[in-house]
């Protein structure tokens, strides 16, 4: 599909395409991500750890076939480390060769030093480059300092950079632009103005069921149902790290992989690694397995 034809693209319909590739999305979600599509606008998208927000993005991009394209923020990333670094070695390698052969009297050919020979693309101008054949995942946009943030503004409104020993490179079509925050600071009204926005909360459990059954559709629905209500238990207790949906997928598919049918509490005890992912809460966790596996 081309990015022309979101044009006759329904809420429903992409609803239906999603849920066909495993992703379960409720109405809100996916009205946001087609209006977005449809629009070329970015969009944001908020929760908590686990709950879908980078999948979302993969799935699209399988969806529609295009290159999922990933910049993953964190502490201290600067601009050159997002959009293009120099291949400095090779540069350095080009100016000896050149200066040996002008020492040996030879007229080799001499390679621009600045040109896309030794142009190192970096996530955002792989996808300007690439256009409406990719899906723009910026992960974890939280993380990233105020600076990186407002260097962000001027790519998602415009989709074009200037590199000064090139010059400027703007995207002939614009790709699918996904943002992720865990909120874990609060970002700047700026910024959320250029995108679309959507907070993806923990699920209803019968949604969640819903996910794990696509997700592991060779799952007894017993078990699935049986951990999804434990993994619910959890997150009304007072834990450091609240388990995801992904944390849900995972105690399941865990439980599975060593032949076990029913959530019990010898069974969780074995297991609570793949849900819980801290010594205190762990701790917790085992000194309440009662509770959490009846959800009394």
């Amino acid at each position: 599909m081309t990015a022309t034809s979101f044009d006759d693209l329904t809420v429903a319909t992409l609803t239906e395409e999603l849920r066909s590739s495993g992703y379960i999305a409720d109405r809100g979600l996916a009205t946001s991500l087609l209006i977005a599509m449809k629009l070329g606008r970015p969009i944001l998208l908020e929760g908590e750890v686990g709950v879908g927000k980078t999948e979302l993005a993969k799935t699209v991009a399988a969806l529609y076939g295009r290159k999922l394209i990933r910049l993953q923020c964190y502490e201290g990333i600067d601009t050159h480390q997002a959009l293009y670094e120099w291949d400095y070695a090779r540069q350095m390698l080009a100016i000896r060769t050149m200066s040996d052969s002008q020492k040996s009297g030879g007229d080799a050919a001499v390679d621009q030093l600045f040109g896309d020979k030794y142009l190192i693309e970096r996530p955002l101008l792989e996808a300007i480059r690439a256009g409406d054949q990719c899906v723009l995942l910026i992960d974890e946009v939280d993380r990233a300092d105020d600076e990186f943030e407002a260097f962000l503004l001027e790519i998602l409104s415009d989709f074009q950079i200037t590199i000064p020993e090139i010059g400027t490179i703007k995207a002939a079509s614009r790709p699918i632009v996904i943002l992720t925050s865990n909120r874990t600071r609060e970002l700047h009204d700026a910024l959320k103005r250029r995108c679309l926005y959507n907070w993806i909360g923990f699920p209803p459990a019968a949604q969640e069921l819903e996910i794990v059954q696509s997700r592991l559709p060779g799952i007894g629905s017993a078990l699935a149902a049986k951990v999804v209500a434990a993994v619910n238990t959890l997150r009304e207790m007072e834990l450091e790290k609240t388990p995801g949906v992904a944390e849900t997928i995972d105690w399941v598919a865990s439980l599975d992989a060593i032949g076990v049918e029913e959530l019990t509490e010898e069974s969780a005890a074995q297991t609570l690694g793949a849900v819980i992912k801290g010594r205190d809460d762990l701790e917790f966790a085992k000194n309440n397995l009662s509770e959490i596996v009846t959800g009394l």
